[in-house]
């Protein structure tokens, strides 16, 4: 008979068990799927302004018809830091970046040779530009402002020769 008293409460235990495990195994289960689902997702990455300013300078320079970045001003100050022993030079000269978490904004500063069309070196730039800081940073580019702030003229070459040897 005492096994008759005993069978409610072992029935109980029993039942209360069988709950337990399957709810235990089901949070395991979601909690690996979570695991081996996206990797990637555990944590944040951050990309600092310098790094996108990096990407898109390099790839404007690329373009064909782009002879320079930057103003006039910090063209003759960089090229002065060029010639600094350890000096170097900047590929973020002509560059400006707003950075969010997802998307990113780009004001570029160029100069494009004489004969080109402006129109054309523009949409590269852009295109370019786009293109290598999407890849490389996941980043969404909302837009890229061009500023065209000079044309470099076929003349001009023989005087910038001329000022690098006076620098040196």
């Amino acid at each position: 008979m005492s096994d008759t008293s005993q069978t409610p409460q072992a029935a109980q235990a029993a039942k209360s068990s069988q709950i337990r495990e399957p709810a235990a195994e089901a949070t395991r289960k979601a909690s690996a799927a979570r695991r081996s689902a996206d990797p990637g997702a555990r944590g944040r990455t951050t990309i600092a302004d310098g790094v996108v300013e990096k990407i898109a300078g390099l790839a404007a320079r690329d373009v064909d018809g782009v002879h320079a970045m930057g103003s006039g001003m910090s063209r003759t100050f960089g090229a002065m830091r060029d010639r600094v022993p350890g000096g170097r030079s900047s590929v973020t000269r002509g560059v400006k970046v707003e950075v969010g978490e997802v998307q990113t904004a780009l004001d570029l500063e160029i100069v494009v040779e004489y004969g080109v069309s402006i129109i054309d070196v523009a949409r590269d730039v852009r295109e370019n530009v786009i293109a290598a800081v999407e890849r490389m940073t996941g980043l969404e580019v909302v837009e890229v402002n061009i500023a065209v702030s000079d044309v470099k003229l076929p003349e001009e070459e023989e005087e910038e020769e001329e000022q690098e040897t006076r620098l040196q």
